[in-house]
């Protein structure tokens, strides 16, 4: 029944979410080649920026491509939900504390262990970042990865928590919890965690970067999303317009990365491993936090429906955030820049593995094992988040 259950709604998936992996596959190779066959082309859009003090720290095209990354995730979100959570808050807490207190720490410790200690003697080379700074390869990928660590995913783990049959109206809820919270912490710990990784922490950049890739998307998803149903109606809002707008974040993502990698070409071709290196923590860290949350759900005795997308929301990452955060900080030609795409390259497949796990082992919570819930991917808040 599960391996079934999974086939169907698989099925939901649209075309740019499905094979998003191979999409990115294909991003890699063009931008490789648009690197060598016009070199150029990515300098000269970077080059368009917003100077503060001297310095570029906004680039206006790839802010362009970023907002139209987040905007269509912002819009979806009912933040009416939040005050549901209330009624069931051991799922909230969970997840708050994997998310917060414990994935950013781990993401740390194995990106230390694997690129700073076993890899790094494979990872040779320095690099200047944006802001004049020399740092060594390895630290750059690390700060890629923290950034990963730190982001809480809040668009595709709808869709992951979709196809595990779970409770799609706790997930909308730390969607939205998640995204505010961002607002603080994102900029706390991942200034602290950059600090101890010896990166230089542009606070100005960073503190610009969540106003413009978080909180920016995140009032014109509020308020263009009560304007539109407002005007049109919930109906028109949810068979229309996200309809329409659902590939347009998919789409600013993967131009995001043909532009990354016509920067990164030479140094992927003369080192095709790099790839590999930073993919095996980033792995790891997926499978452990997965593995963390879920064991702690059972102990907690959940109901299925509320352990799956628990481990899901805290297994997955914001890459969207991460992207933006690690070209605006460090450029968009970092090491950091692209291990946070080495993050989109990998989630797709191992979501998709986790959610298989999680299907197969619904057993394990006994009879608080919930019916699939008759809810559409692109407006899960619209159904009611508990059976009766």
């Amino acid at each position: 029944m599960a391996n079934e259950t999974s086939l169907k709604t698989e099925k939901q998936l649209n075309v740019f979410e499905k094979y998003l992996t191979i999409w990115v596959a294909l991003c890699i190779v063009g931008g490789i080649v648009l690197g060598k066959v016009a070199p150029g082309v990515a300098q000269s859009l970077d080059g368009m920026a917003i100077y503060v003090g001297g310095a570029p720290v906004v680039s206006i095209p790839i802010a362009i491509c970023l907002f139209f990354m987040m905007y269509p995730i912002m819009v979806k979100i009912d933040f009416a939900e939040v005050v549901k959570a209330g009624k069931s808050p051991k799922p909230v807490l969970l997840t708050l504390i994997v998310n917060w207190g414990i994935k950013p720490f781990t993401m740390f410790a194995i990106a230390t262990f694997f690129l700073g200690y076993v890899f790094r003697g494979m990872i040779p080379g320095t690099e200047i970042v944006k802001d004049g700074t020399e740092v060594e390869l390895w630290r750059s990928y690390i700060s890629g990865a923290i950034l990963l660590g730190i982001a809480p995913c809040t668009a595709m783990v709808l869709m992951w928590g979709y196809l595990a049959r779970g409770n799609q109206g706790h997930t909308l809820v730390m969607v939205a919890i998640n995204s505010l919270t961002m607002l603080v912490l994102y900029g706390l710990l991942g200034g602290w965690l950059l600090g101890v990784n010896q990166m230089p922490v542009p606070w100005q950049a960073l503190l610009l970067s969540i106003a413009i890739y978080v909180a920016l998307p995140l009032v014109a998803g509020y308020f263009s999303r009560k304007w539109i149903i407002q005007a049109k109606g919930q109906a028109w809002f949810q068979a229309k317009f996200l309809h329409v707008l659902t590939p347009v974040s998919i789409i600013a993502l993967l131009a995001t990365l043909v532009l990354l990698f016509s920067f990164k070409g030479e140094t992927i071709v003369a080192n095709p491993l790099t790839i590999l290196w930073i993919a095996i923590p980033l792995f790891i860290q997926t499978v452990l936090i997965f593995a963390i949350t879920y064991a702690l759900a059972r102990m907690l005795k959940f109901s299925y429906e509320d352990a799956a997308p628990s481990a899901m929301i805290g297994a997955s990452n914001h890459f969207e955030v991460a992207i933006a955060t690690a070209t605006m900080l460090y450029g968009l030609s970092s090491g950091a820049a692209l291990a946070t795409v080495v993050g989109v390259l990998i989630e797709v497949p191992v979501m998709l593995m986790l959610v298989k796990v999680c299907l197969r082992t619904q057993d394990w919570f006994g009879n608080r094992m919930g019916a699939a819930y008759p809810i559409s991917l692109e407006t899960p808040a619209a159904a009611d988040s508990r059976p009766a």
